[in-house]
């Protein structure tokens, strides 16, 4: 699973932090903590630092600096309209490509064995 689901989440990742941030604000280590969370355990930081990067410059989100005990000031990202637009994009396209796969799955002829 490891190499096709690296392949799969480049194409869904955006949606899925989109969807942590319509829950809350929320700043990258956080983020990563959250999809940690939920399973994605082998997410780079790097990786959600870059793709925050990226809908920043796209408009998906609003970003506040807030003070950080630890170091210099933390960026806060919060789901905008645009981003909120976007996620319901990603729903409806998930939607549709889970109920297709999901059919594929039950009406694939099982395999046989020593084939």
């Amino acid at each position: 699973m490891g190499k096709q689901i690296t392949e799969m989440l480049k194409g869904t990742l955006e949606g899925i932090v989109l969807a942590i941030l319509a829950t809350a604000p929320a700043y990258g280590y956080e983020i990563t903590a959250r999809l940690r969370d939920q399973g994605f355990t082998d997410i780079a930081e790097g990786t959600v630092y870059a793709l925050l990067v990226r809908i920043e410059k796209r408009g998906l989100v609003d970003v506040t600096k807030v003070p950080s005990e630890q170091g210099p000031p933390r960026k806060v990202y919060s789901l905008n309209a645009e981003g909120h637009v976007q996620l319901d994009e990603f729903w409806e396209t998930w939607g549709f490509l889970a109920t297709r796969i999901a059919q594929l799955q039950h009406t694939a002829a099982p395999r046989q064995e020593g084939h």
